[in-house]
Parts: structure tokens; C-alpha cells; sequence
């Protein structure tokens, strides 16, 4: 449970308090704070800065058992990701020390020169994410998360915020559902499974659902996802998710690749490249979040989610290099490399979501290319757009989120590397260079005059080390942004 506090600190009773410091100046209007900090400071192990905690225990002050004291360096430093994190930080801090709530001390907005509701909507933001375990598959279990997390804030800011917490929450929320799907292994979320667990949870949020199964795909001609789903037992699905207000001027499709596992196919894989493929599903679960998050926020806009559902295995009925197939447009396509399945099924679905719901913007979201990776490291996903404000709106929310995206170039001669001998297109290009590149520019052939961009996340999908807020696995990325971006659209 989530709280806004207004209360004078000398009558509040609390195990644990945590109060955020700068280093070089008072961030905090409550003179009990002040002094508390005040006092912190005079010990020669503690400064406010950066990364440094102390604890004081049952001071005469307060009714705590401990207040914990976090640095967060020089104000000028000090951002809104400062306090996601601090605020993180804490809530992990008390997981492990098996406490079961805690009440964080909002810094003033001015005094840190911040608009509102930034500073608190990081602090709940960073709180909320990193209040989340997942330990479903261990025996022993422990820790637990915190059952309360209450935030001290000034009286008319309590007053005037509720309505920011319960949306923060939801979208909070969210993400913690994608992040669950992520590290869900995968013989737990093969195809049929995966489009259950989405299709329960969003009918409970009252979403239109509808699912497409294989004898649906092959009698519309989805040929592309069908040729991926080929070598694998588990039978592919789509899932079509709706969110349609009443009087909705707009509507905005989102696109999630649902790769439930990636061997690669005939071109399986090697050691090393296998093991986090579970999660090559993190756009399906991106935006399965995003849809059940906007169901409870309400916005005006109508929001379309399409999740093609595939396993790529290699079998006897896999494809193989060098094999055509028709997509759902009636391109067709030549197949050289097996493990660039997600361009495949993502076309087909692109495809059916311009014809039938002709959307004014289109954006899909994957783990498309270690070329990204590649290119911008682990902690950023590219943009690819032809429309230069949609990828600044998508970077902007992406900035606001810290869900950080940079707008990747699209050349028109770049597509002469994706014509085939044989078919309309190839899979890949002939040259290794600018694979996120030219992977981009393959789904830009099928979205037609609609207004589009492609999220490559094929880097922060997945964390190898966990930091402030989000444990190790999925984090979830693209919900928080989605949902940003989805207000200012």
C-alpha cells in the first residue's frame, strides 16, 4: 500500500524514516528534518554525499525506531532519476533489513528548483518499482516486499496528489506485470500459456480481447509469423487488444514482438547468446502493460495492442535459409537467417493493424538486433522514425521515464541491401553493418503512409545486474514511457 503523509513529524509514529540529504544544501521545509540533518552532518563518516547512509536509532526528536539518512551529492547534480533512485534504494534497504514499512521525507520542490509533481512522482516511482521480488520459482523465500510505503509530504501537496499517486501506481503496476513476464522461463509461457496469463488479466481490466489461433493465422494468411512458429510443438497465437472511450478522436496502435523463446531456428544460436531468450518477448509484455495500465487510467484516446506469440525452435517444420514465404500484405519475403524472426512476425501483424484499424500512429516495440546493442549499450533503446516529431515526443517521454531512447537514422539507400534475387525482400541485408539499421527499414515497408516508429530494445529489456528499482531480469521498459507518451499524444 502507497500513502501521501501530512503530519507533524513530532505525533508521527513510524519503524523506519527516511530522510533524503544533499550535500551542500537543505532540500526539506520541516525544521525537525533540518535539524535532524543537521546533526547527521556532524559525524565525520556522513556528508550527503553520493551513495553514503547513516543511521540513527530511537532519536528523542521523532517516534522511529530508526531514521535513515541517504546522500544524494551536490544539488545541482540532483535530477529527477536521483530521486527514483534514492527512493529505491531505501525501499530495497528495508526488504533486506525484513521491515515491513517505511515513510520517505519528500524533499520541497523549490527548495531542489524542481516542478511539481516531478519530484514526487520520482520518489513514488522509484519506491513503487523497486518494492518488487521476484522469488515465485524459490523454495526459500527470503525476503518479503514491504507491505506500506507512506511519503511525507507538505499538507496541500497531500491533498492535491492523490489522484497522481493512483496513477503512478497503476503504471507502476504495470511494469511489474511486464518485468513478471519477462522472467517467467519460458516452458512456463509457451505460446498458449503466455496468451492466457495476458487474455485473463486484461478481460479482468473489462479490454476487449480477441485471439487469433493457428487455424485462424493460416486461414487469414498471417504466411511470415506462421513460417517462424513453424519448427516449434507450441502453436502460435495473436493477441488483439482493445481500449476504445467513448468519443476518442485518435487512435494509436502499439506493436510488442512475442517470442516466448528464441533458439534462432536452423540458424540456432550459440552458448552464451541462449540463455536470457526467455525474454525476447519483452515487447509483447511492454505493451500487453501498457494496454492493461490504460484501462484502469482511462485516457481519451483509443489504443490498439497487437501481440503476435511465436517459440522459434528448430525441428524438422522449421524454415530454413533460403525458403520463401508470403506475409499478410502479399509481399513476399526470402528467409536467410532464421534468427531474424522478429522482423517476420512483426510485419504480419503491422500489416493487419493498418488494414483493419487504420491507426493515425503506429509505433511497434522489440527486441530486434544486437546491432542496437551494439550501437547504444545496454541502456538505451533506438528510435527509427521517418517522423521526426513523433521520435521527439517518443525521446522526450523517454527522457521524463528515464526510459532513454536516441533517434537512429533511417537511409532510403540503406534498403537496396534488403532486395532479394528471388522474392520482394530478404530478411536481413547482405552486409553485417547496420543491422538495427536495416532491420528498421524491412517493418518500414509494410506500415504504408501511416505515421510509424520502431523501439528496438533489444539492450534495457533485460538486466544482467540489477540497480536502485529494478532487480535483476526484466525491467519492464516501455510501459512508463507508453504511458507518457500516450498523455501528450
Amino acid at each position: 500500500m502507497l500513502e501521501l503523509k501530512s503530519i507533524d513529524l513530532k505525533k508521527v509514529k513510524t519503524e523506519t524514516l527516511i530522510i533524503p540529504v544533499c550535500e551542500d544544501r537543505d532540500i526539506h521545509d520541516d525544521r525537525m528534518i533540518s535539524s535532524l540533518i543537521t546533526r547527521a552532518k556532524k559525524l565525520k563518516e556522513f556528508k550527503g554525499d553520493k551513495g553514503e547512509e547513516v543511521i540513527f536509532y530511537t532519536p528523542p526528536e521523532v517516534k522511529a525506531d530508526r531514521v535513515i539518512f541517504m546522500g544524494l551529492g551536490k544539488l545541482k547534480e540532483l535530477n529527477a532519476e536521483s530521486l527514483r533512485t534514492v527512493a529505491g534504494k531505501a525501499v530495497k534497504k528495508c526488504i533486506n533489513m525484513d521491515l515491513p514499512e517505511v515513510l520517505i521525507a519528500s524533499p520541497s520542490a523549490k527548495k531542489i528548483k524542481m516542478e511539481m509533481p516531478l519530484p514526487l512522482e520520482a520518489i513514488i516511482e522509484g519506491a513503487c518499482l523497486g518494492n518488487h521480488l521476484f522469488d515465485k520459482y524459490k523454495d526459500e523465500k527470503k525476503h518479503s516486499s514491504l507491505k506500506k510505503i507512506s511519503f511525507l509530504v507538505k499538507r496541500d501537496v497531500a491533498e492535491s496528489s492523490g489522484k497522481l499517486l493512483k496513477s503512478i501506481t497503476t503504471i507502476c503496476e504495470g511494469t511489474i506485470f511486464a518485468r513478471d513476464l519477462i522472467n517467467t522461463p519460458s516452458n512456463d509461457k509457451k505460446p498458449e500459456q503466455f496468451t492466457k496469463i495476458i487474455a485473463d488479466t486484461a478481460k479482468k481490466e473489462n479490454l476487449k480481447v480477441k485471439i487469433f489461433d493457428e487455424k485462424e493465422l493460416k486461414r487469414k494468411k498471417f504466411g511470415a509469423m506462421l513460417a517462424v512458429a513453424a519448427g516449434s510443438e507450441s502453436k502460435p497465437r495473436m493477441i488483439v487488444l482493445e481500449y476504445n472511450p467513448k468519443d476518442a478522436k485518435k487512435t494509436v496502435a502499439l506493436v510488442g514482438k512475442g517470442v516466448t523463446f528464441d533458439s534462432g531456428g536452423i540458424n540456432l544460436k550459440p552458448t552464451g547468446s541462449l540463455e536470457e531468450m526467455k525474454s525476447d518477448m519483452s515487447g509483447a509484455a511492454a505493451v500487453a502493460a501498457t494496454l492493461i495500465a490504460l484501462a484502469k487510467l482511462k485516457p481519451k484516446t483509443k489504443v490498439i495492442g497487437i501481440i503476435p506469440v511465436v517459440e522459434n525452435m528448430p525441428s524438422g517444420n522449421a524454415s530454413r535459409p533460403g525458403d520463401i514465404v508470403k506475409s499478410y500484405s502479399g509481399k513476399t519475403v526470402e528467409i536467410l537467417n532464421t534468427d531474424a524472426e522478429g522482423r517476420l512476425i512483426l510485419i504480419d501483424a503491422i500489416s493487419y493493424v493498418v488494414k483493419k484499424y487504420k491507426p493515425e500512429t503506429l509505433i511497434d516495440i522489440a527486441t530486434l538486433t544486437g546491432a542496437c546493442v551494439v550501437a547504444l549499450g545496454e541502456k538505451i533503446a533506438g528510435v527509427f522514425s521517418s517522423d521526426d516529431e513523433l521520435a521527439q515526443s517518443i525521446i522526450s517521454s523517454g527522457e521524463k521515464t528515464y526510459e532513454r531512447c536516441w533517434h537512429m537514422p533511417l537511409p532510403d539507400d540503406y534498403k537496396e541491401d534488403l532486395k532479394s534475387d528471388f522474392a520482394d525482400l530478404k530478411n536481413i541485408a547482405g552486409s553485417r553493418w547496420g543491422g538495427s539499421i536495416t532491420a528498421a527499414l524491412f517493418l518500414s515497408e509494410f506500415v504504408g503512409d501511416t505515421r510509424w516508429a520502431h523501439i528496438d530494445i533489444a539492450g534495457p529489456s533485460y538486466m544482467k545486474k540489477g540497480n536502485a528499482y529494478c532487480g535483476v531480469g526484466g525491467t519492464g521498459f516501455g510501459v512508463r514511457l507508453f504511458c507518457d507518451l500516450l498523455e501528450k499524444l
